[in-house]
């Protein structure tokens, strides 16, 4: 870290060490040669790792069967947390569109929402406002709309496209299994869309999706049961994760510049001028529309972040 951040090091925000951990691997430096560095705990002492590390020396023992107190861990940059979603107001009320109008009794809170506290890079410990803050403010809200409305009225099937959706899945006799392509997108989206970007590399991704998306269309299940039925849950998800990777390159895409965790190779500074704003995405006919909304300049001016 002396040569990415020489005055934070370690304690460098989480994107900066990424990209630093993804150069160090993608020149090849991981360890071996492969895609992996090594975490080193072993100075902190047994006391220590095993008091205020208790999470991850949990992980490591289980997952890895390795002890953090006298081994390394072996690491590699990952999501952490989403600091995008579901766009709110300060009330969890979910907005149609960037004029901010609100879909009455639609709420959303916690990692799935964006009220917009967090910009383009998360600071520590900054989830707890979305959780307690906007999760209490969207609870007391919620409460006193519906003492205040009437239930709307419902189509008369409100759940077939879901029942369809499921049965599409669940009665197909003949097709792909689901784990080649889960484990194709989250190696491409690894490579073009996580850590480092460029137009070449989102262009490429924008392609390997289609046909992702396309092989999906024909995914079967083995387990057609309608209970517990986990293989047809990770079927579903497949399907979201593929519209979600759409969404993330298309945005990804269309701002040519670097700002928080999106780091563009071809754009590498941040672009105030242009960019200062939030990318809207909306699915039409099959594809995402991008629409955008200013950013709200209160009390503090956007600077360069200098480490």
């Amino acid at each position: 870290m002396e040569r990415y951040a020489p005055t934070l090091l370690d304690l460098a925000p989480r994107d900066v060490i990424s990209r630093a951990m993804y150069l160090e691997i993608r020149e090849g430096r991981g360890i071996d040669g492969r895609d992996y560095l090594h975490l080193d705990l072993t100075h902190l002492g047994a006391e220590v790792v095993l008091k205020k590390l208790p999470d991850i020396t949990d992980f490591v023992r289980t997952y890895l069967g390795i002890d953090p107190v006298k081994e390394l861990i072996p690491v590699q940059p990952t999501a952490h947390y989403a600091m995008g979603g579901i766009p709110t107001d300060v009330d969890g009320r979910v907005l149609l569109d960037e004029k901010n109008t609100p879909l009455p009794g639609f709420y959303a809170a916690g990692e799935c929402a964006c009220v917009s506290v967090h910009g383009a890079n998360r600071l520590g410990t900054n989830s707890l406002v979305d959780i307690l803050v906007f999760g209490r403010r969207a609870g007391r809200h919620m409460a006193a709309y519906v003492r205040s409305t009437d239930l709307p009225p419902l189509p008369e099937r409100p759940a077939e496209p879901a029942r369809e959706e499921i049965e599409a899945i669940r009665s197909r006799r003949e097709g792909e299994r689901l784990e080649p392509i889960r484990r194709e997108l989250r190696e491409a989206m690894m490579v073009h869309a996580s850590v480092f970007r460029d137009a070449g590399g989102l262009t490429a991704m924008q392609k390997k999706l289609a046909e992702l998306k396309e092989r999906y269309r024909r995914v079967v299940v083995q387990d057609r049961g309608q209970r517990f039925n986990t293989e047809l849950l990770d079927a579903l998800a497949l399907g979201y994760m593929l519209d979600i990777s759409e969404t993330v390159v298309a945005s990804a895409l269309a701002r040519t510049e670097s700002r928080g965790a999106h780091y563009r190779e071809d754009y590498p500074k941040r672009d105030d001028a242009n960019w200062l704003k939030h990318s809207l995405a909306f699915r039409r006919d099959g594809g995402v529309e991008l629409r955008y909304k200013p950013v709200v300049i209160t009390r503090f001016q956007p600077k360069e972040r200098v480490y």
